[in-house]
């Protein structure tokens, strides 16, 4: 038999799991990873420095999926994975510019007409006394 104080306890359970979701630890998006695989920063990322605080001391590292593995033989195995392919065809599709979300939300540059100034095409009415 379902109370009134049932129901609410199981109410509140749905939102605390709804908050455990939304506060999960956050993956880095693929316009960040792509900032990543540019060759100036895909070399740091390849070669960081000794951390602790990091799985395998930050040394096997993998940048599509932007996550550290403990060894490289995890390593080696998550390149073979579904989910490392998987992220190589999505970082195949080069991300979208400002510009183009712009264009797509009907927002363009402002028109200002030419360069070099207002030009009055008619002269003003002059008032006589």
């Amino acid at each position: 038999m379902y109370t009134r104080l049932r129901h609410k306890r199981n109410h509140h359970g749905i939102r605390d799991n709804y908050r455990r979701q939304r506060t999960r630890a956050y993956t880095r998006d693929l316009d960040q990873i792509q900032d990543d695989l540019k060759p100036e920063n895909a070399e740091k990322k390849k070669n960081q420095a000794i951390d602790t605080d990091l799985p395998g001391l930050g040394q096997h590292y993998c940048i599509e999926c932007a996550r550290h593995f403990i060894s490289e033989a995890h390593y080696a195995e998550h390149l073979k994975s579904k989910l490392h392919k998987r992220r190589l065809k999505k970082l195949e599709d080069e991300p979208y510019t400002q510009e183009e979300a712009d264009r797509a939300a009907g927002i363009s540059k402002p028109d200002n007409g030419k360069k070099g100034g207002r030009v009055l095409k008619t002269q003003d009415a002059v008032m006589e006394d």
